[in-house]
């Protein structure tokens, strides 16, 4: 029989056999790039608002999912609205308007079979629409207007979670099987799996800081062996799943922001800021496997501002941009789209654009 330092000792090495964790990194290099901030062409009477997401097709399409066309009263309004382009930047139309749904919008994101996902946080609703753009699944429920009709509050502890049921869900990603992983989001704090049929199959993750536990998943990315990749920005880290939801590996950014880093808004903010900490990860996404069959996690943070380039073992390759309003700064990247390795779609919600960006590595 097995005493109880035996057994403690036994975990804690579980624990770490499991769990892999990237140290500091200091001297990261910058990767040259240029960027295009008018790649997309608006009719007069669009404007964009926040830009919460960006999607691309097979086609070259690019998808925008803008917290614009607002209708109600000027606080609380519904502000959600997915804009197609085609590859040249040309507008084509608009997807889903006026859709029961559309609230506040987060995410926004395109299957291997040119689906489109909306992901909104306001409804609590995941909408997928076929190529054509008619909704042809759905997930989650909003609140009847016939009763409270209000956002679920947050109480401590948080409510238990619903299987079938969303509070602020952030993002949506697959599996090679068809799988369906939807992060959820800012109360449950866990990813729910469909199948490809859309029945429910599990969740996993729940609010905490522990292995395991997640504090806003606020984005999420699979790879080519369905490998599943949550941004836990409140804990500062990506943590890697597997498809089943085995915990496999925590990814932390440690790349030491610049003395004179400004936010794009306020004070440069302290160690303890939450979402503000350097290299904490809003926004991520995973290329296609490129001519070696390699693939690169790219993650964003709000400050110092910065795109970090990532094997998918975790270590940082290099980096680019920073805080600002300027072409190729950034303010507050809340989604990505990596079609390439070297060619990005970055939205950002406080400058109220899109981004077109290409690497120069070897520059």
């Amino acid at each position: 029989m097995k005493t109880a330092a035996a057994l403690t000792l036994a975990l804690l090495l579980s624990v770490f056999l499991v769990v892999t964790t990237v140290t500091a990194q200091q001297n990261v290099p910058q990767i040259p790039f240029d960027s295009n901030t008018d790649f997309l062409k608006f009719p007069d009477d669009i404007h964009l608002g926040e830009a919460a997401g960006v999607a691309v097709n097979s086609k070259g399409h690019v998808f925008v999912f803008s917290r614009g066309s607002t209708t109600g009263p000027a606080f609380g309004a519904a502000a959600a609205q997915v804009l197609e382009f085609d590859q040249n930047g040309k507008y084509v139309r608009e997807v889903g308007k006026g859709l029961y749904a559309w609230s506040y919008a987060h995410t926004v994101r395109v299957d291997k079979n040119d689906n489109l996902w909306a992901i909104d946080k306001g409804s609590d609703m995941v909408v997928r629409f076929n190529p054509q753009g008619r909704v042809n699944m759905v997930f989650g429920r909003k609140k009847e207007a016939s009763d409270e009709a209000e956002p679920w509050t947050r109480v401590t502890p948080p409510r238990p979670a619903v299987d079938g049921q969303f509070r602020q869900p952030t993002d949506v990603t697959w599996d090679p099987q068809g799988n369906i992983f939807i992060s959820d989001g800012y109360i449950n704090a866990r990813v729910a799996k469909y199948d490809a049929n859309g029945d429910w199959v599990k969740s996993f993750g729940e609010p905490g800081t522990a292995p395991g536990q997640l504090n806003t998943p606020h984005s999420i990315a699979s790879d080519k062996d369905g490998n599943i990749y949550v941004a836990d920005r409140g804990n500062r880290r990506i943590q890697v799943f597997s498809n089943d939801g085995a915990l496999k590996k925590v990814i932390t950014i440690d790349v030491p922001a610049p003395a004179d880093a400004k936010p794009w808004f306020g004070n440069q903010p302290s160690e303890a800021a939450g979402k503000a900490q350097s290299g904490a990860p809003w926004a991520i996404c995973i290329t296609p496997p490129n001519a070696s069959g390699a693939q690169y996690l790219y993650s964003s943070d709000a400050f110092p501002g910065r795109i970090y380039k990532l094997k998918l073992d975790g270590t940082v390759v290099g980096m680019f941009g920073k805080s600002g309003r300027q072409p190729k700064q950034f303010g507050w990247i809340h989604e990505m789209a990596c079609p390439s390795e070297n060619e990005l779609y970055v939205a950002e919600i406080l400058n109220w654009r899109v981004q077109k960006l290409t690497l120069k590595p070897g520059r």
